[in-house]
């Protein structure tokens, strides 16, 4: 059995899935803060797994994806402010606590291999870019099942591309990134009005007629469809998967996005050969994709310490 922890700034999505795949038991809890809270966090987590029935004896590996950077080939966590963690090697203080091995990797790295996963990527060649659209935007890219960096790991790190040189000022001091005009934290700022759900709000203002809301959708629309073109163009990606909070937008969001990709498309015989639209899907709504990924993180940590063992 192996266990998968989505860990995010407010709560925490767990699963144990077994060697085929299937999910047994899934739970979700608040995260705790800084290093001791999301360790006893992830311990609470697999401990509520076993309370819902799952062997604790049958446990042979935990993944962990959450915010930050993660050192490639580790379990080392930098920078994962919205948890209040500097650098903490993550594995080795679950590791203790737990007694298995336990895999680590950035949390949108671990959803787009939950994504290709719950495709069935695992048992077919192929290519899927998993596109993460929330507070910003990150893309992380699937080659035949295993994840793919890139030489120094930036592979699809899309939100920092400048697609508009007047476009609005992004927090990386570019002018017109992806994220700037399609990342949720910018879309509130600019906004500026207090909504519990600032998207939402401009989306329903847009609709109501608002100009100010309009140029805003339009540019999150432009913003999401330059991210899908990028992935296309760049890694010829079979399909991109959008995930992450403003896929709650639904057909919203996808409606205005297929619209921005076939108009820009009219001009250009090539571009319309590529059938954009029909390369972009939505994560379906409540999918354990991230866990789920994380889970097939840790499995990998584990045959790896086992060969280490054996090797010993």
């Amino acid at each position: 059995m192996r266990v998968g922890l989505d860990v995010g700034g407010t709560k925490t999505d767990a699963v144990a899935v077994d060697a085929a795949g299937r999910v047994w038991a899934r739970v979700r809890l608040a995260t705790g803060w800084g290093p001791i809270g999301v360790v006893q966090t992830i311990a609470d987590a697999v401990d509520a797994l076993v309370g819902a029935g799952v062997d604790r004896d049958a446990i042979g590996s935990v993944g962990v994806g959450m915010p930050g950077q993660v050192q490639p080939g580790s379990t080392h966590v930098l920078h994962a402010v919205n948890l209040g963690i500097a650098d903490l090697d993550l594995g080795v203080a679950v590791e203790r606590r737990l007694g298995v091995p336990v895999g680590v990797e950035n949390d949108v790295k671990a959803a787009a291999l939950g994504a290709d996963a719950l495709r069935g990527g695992t048992d077919r060649a192929g290519t899927l870019a998993y596109l993460n659209l929330g507070t910003g935007i990150a893309a992380g890219i699937v080659r035949d099942g295993a994840l793919w960096r890139g030489r120094h790991g930036t592979a699809g790190e899309v939100g920092h591309i400048a697609v508009d040189p007047h476009g609005p000022a992004c927090t990386c001091g570019q002018q017109g990134c992806i994220e700037a005009l399609a990342g949720g934290a910018a879309i509130a700022r600019r906004w500026g009005r207090a909504a519990p759900l600032p998207v939402v709000d401009v989306l329903d203002a847009a609709d109501r007629g608002d100009a100010r809301a309009a140029m805003l959708r339009a540019e999150l629309m432009m913003g999401v469809a330059a991210a899908v073109r990028i992935l296309v163009l760049t890694a010829d990606v079979d399909v991109v998967v959008i995930g992450g909070g403003l896929s709650g937008l639904g057909d919203r969001l996808m409606r205005g996005v297929v619209a921005e990709l076939e108009a820009s498309a009219e001009a250009s015989a090539f571009m319309r050969s590529l059938r954009l639209g029909e390369r972009v899907q939505l994560l379906p709504v409540g999918s354990p994709a991230a866990a789920l990924g994380a889970a097939l993180v840790g499995a990998t940590r584990d045959r790896d310490t086992r060969e280490t063992v054996i090797h010993g």
